[in-house]
């Protein structure tokens, strides 16, 4: 089966050579797998040995059993160290993430509350009082009817105003008022606010 043969030839640095007798798939296999490392034949089977002697392994017996046992050990080892990540992450969404979205969510929710339905409450017109208005001995009949037409002026131009005033409702945000007015209307009222 195995037979050697010691070779007296020798190249730079390196030992003598032994011919071993294997079959002919096998050492086709061995050379596809030996190319993959971009080794000599003897450098990859030197590797091979080392590595089944520093791991105790014997691939006829007990070694297979041993590897086999140590990758089953290093999974449940990674396993419990995947439940302690899970168990951190969980953690981490239920003190912080969890509550911070909660939270953005009420917002969220209130703001559309708020601009879809507004509320609106009933505005009390209270009746107008026009006592103060009255006559009275001190300011003089003319200056009287004066501010009472000014009264009426300003009374008139509110009310185009009010007329003037449109509700907008945008599809994003909250509804609004907007006043149809010129730019030389509107310079113009706050002259006389002024």
């Amino acid at each position: 089966m195995e037979k050697q043969k010691t070779n007296d030839r020798t190249k730079k640095g390196t030992g003598g050579y032994s011919n071993i007798t294997v079959k002919k798939e096998t050492a086709t296999r061995f050379r596809s797998y030996s190319k993959k490392f971009n080794k000599s034949h003897s450098e990859v089977l030197d590797e091979m040995i080392q590595f089944f002697k520093e791991n105790s392994l014997d691939p006829f017996g007990e070694g297979t059993k041993i590897i086999l046992d140590n990758i089953k050990k290093l999974e449940r080892q990674m396993m419990k160290k995947f439940d302690r990540l899970i168990a951190i992450i969980k953690n981490m969404e239920k003190t912080s993430i969890r509550p911070t979205y909660e939270m953005v969510l009420i917002l969220y929710e209130a703001y559309v509350k708020d601009g879809r339905k507004p509320k609106r409450e009933p505005v009390q017109i209270q009746e107008e009082r026009r006592d103060f208005l009255e006559p009275r001995n001190t300011v003089p009949k003319t200056e009287h009817d004066r501010i009472l037409r000014e009264l009426e002026s300003h009374k008139k131009r509110c009310n185009e105003i009010l007329n003037s005033v449109e509700k907008v409702e945008p599809m994003m945000g909250k509804p609004y008022l907007k006043i149809n007015m010129g730019i030389g209307d509107f310079e113009s009222l706050k002259h006389q606010l002024r």
